[in-house]
């Protein structure tokens, strides 16, 4: 038993302690209202015409949320591509890929029946029952403490989004489970792993909305224990035999990125959609343009005051 449990241990603890780190010393800055002041924004803005152009033709009244989704899209495309990446070492037998057989075998080996009981314990926490059962008390929980239609809304895009996500992403690669010894149940194909890609996706919005209003230690206590959840189930998938590694690390890459997307387009812990765009919107307009950037009257008028 302890070996597998240890392993699942250790992989957690590594995990959380991880995020936590790296969150507790990231700058507490909301994700909609970063630290930059208008006239820098708008000396960018005017020193890239092409790009300026670009941002205006997706922020306008009748696409709000542009900006914010492409903003997100380019985090979802950086996940796709690690899931990507993992297939290509899937397909050539490269990489991590190298370690998917040598990891079953392990797991096969050193199950125990206590072991598996509580394997199979731990993976309910990525699977349907267990993520909607999270969902729902988080729902509740954050509805009495900071009541907000947003971030129900939130919430359930996370959840369904991933599940969408993980299983049409299945029906593409339709890669083989293993076939050495499947401890617990399963549905479907093998990559991405649906526990991993749901429980990267649902703790890390779980930790996101218990955060808000929270010290930066608590919110970076949350974040790791998000993650320190998600390594666990995805461990758990590898030693009942049900998925390869590669399969759990492509589905922890795919939760982490569709929760990315969500989280940016309702504006983190502000949890109001489109809110990076709205506050650009409201500090735009005050931005001064650029000395070299003035119409030649005002530089005119601006050398004839300095010359009296």
């Amino acid at each position: 038993m302890w070996p597998v449990m240890g392993v699942v241990v250790v992989v957690a603890a590594v995990a959380g302690l991880a995020v936590t780190a790296l969150v507790r010393l990231w700058p507490s800055t909301a994700v909609a209202a970063p630290r930059v002041a208008p006239a820098t924004i708008s000396e960018e803005v005017h020193r890239h015409p092409r790009l300026a152009r670009f941002l205006r033709e997706r922020v306008d009244a009748g696409a709000a949320t542009g900006l914010a989704l492409t903003i997100a899209a380019t985090l979802v495309i950086a996940g796709a591509v690690a899931v990507g990446i993992l297939l290509f070492m899937v397909r050539r037998d490269l990489g991590f890929a190298r370690w998917d057989l040598s990891a079953a075998r392990w797991g096969a080996e050193h199950a125990t029946e206590a072991s598996t009981s509580l394997l199979r314990e731990i993976s309910q926490l990525g699977g349907t029952v267990g993520i909607i059962a999270v969902g729902l008390v988080v729902a509740l929980v954050e509805w009495r403490r900071i009541p907000s239609r947003s971030a129900i809304a939130f919430l359930v895009l996370v959840l369904v989004g991933q599940n969408l996500l993980a299983n049409g992403t299945k029906l593409v690669v339709a890669r083989a489970r293993p076939d050495l010894s499947q401890l617990t149940g399963f549905s479907g194909t093998s990559f991405p792993s649906g526990h991993s890609t749901a429980a990267a996706a649902t703790f890390a919005a779980v930790a996101l909305l218990l955060g808000r209003r929270r010290s930066p230690a608590v919110r970076a206590l949350l974040a790791g224990a998000a993650a320190a959840v998600a390594a666990a189930v995805a461990s758990t998938r590898v030693l009942l035999g049900v998925h390869w590694l590669t399969d759990v690390l492509a589905g922890l890459a795919l939760g982490w990125a569709w929760f990315a997307l969500c989280s940016i387009a309702f504006g983190g812990r502000i949890m109001l959609f489109a809110a990076p765009v709205i506050v650009a919107e409201e500090m735009a307009p005050d931005a001064p343009a650029p000395p070299d950037e003035q119409p030649d009257e005002e530089r005119v008028t601006g050398q004839e005051a300095g010359a009296s």
